[in-house]
């Protein structure tokens, strides 16, 4: 199927030099002197790397084929193991392929895994995932929410800036999209 650029939006998955993208943002563009054009930023929805192009309006480009399914994170050795929520097959990803996702899967969590021509591609985490802080400096009686941050290492290895409060064995919030930390769900028992 093909849609014009009178019909891009964010999110939107498109075939472009022959190779899958979403488009990460875009803007029409009506100069004084000349044509209309679109300006995109894209991301390869494998590789994960982001590129700028432009597009003349009214032209045409090719939907992405693909396959979006509810799939568990199972385990972890050297490649990550996820199974599909309705027919219980599993699939098997290598690192690079799950890409940054990795930082904050944690088991029996609950993913969307997209798959392009029948081979998964890309993995999306919820926005917002509940992790516990494996390792970090202790908090010290007066330290603030305002007063600063250090590095705090999470239960999937992941490191992230922490108020100075929070001590090992908290609950805080992460978005994932941004790593950044949004609050502490429980405290350390």
């Amino acid at each position: 199927m093909q849609v014009s650029t009178a019909e891009f939006r964010k999110g939107l998955r498109i075939v472009f030099d022959g190779e899958p993208y979403a488009i990460v943002d875009f803007q029409h563009v009506k100069p004084g002197k000349g044509g209309a054009f679109v300006r995109t930023k894209l991301k390869h929805m494998k590789r994960g790397t982001v590129i700028d192009n432009t597009f003349r309006a009214g032209e045409k480009v090719q939907l992405v084929d693909f396959d979006e399914k509810r799939m568990q994170f199972l385990y972890r050795d050297e490649r990550y193991h996820f199974m599909d929520t309705d027919t219980y097959e599993q699939v098997s990803l290598s690192a690079d392929e799950v890409g940054d996702a990795r930082d904050y899967l944690k088991e029996n969590m609950e993913v969307e895994v997209l798959f392009i021509d029948g081979a998964p591609a890309t993995i999306e985490l919820p926005n917002f995932v509940e992790l516990a802080i494996r390792k970090t400096d202790p908090g010290v009686r007066g330290d603030t929410a305002q007063g600063g941050s250090k590095p705090a290492t999470l239960e999937t290895g992941a490191v992230i800036q922490v108020p100075l409060f929070l001590n090992e064995g908290d609950v805080v919030k992460v978005d994932t999209r941004t790593g950044d930390y949004l609050g502490r769900v429980a405290a350390a028992p």
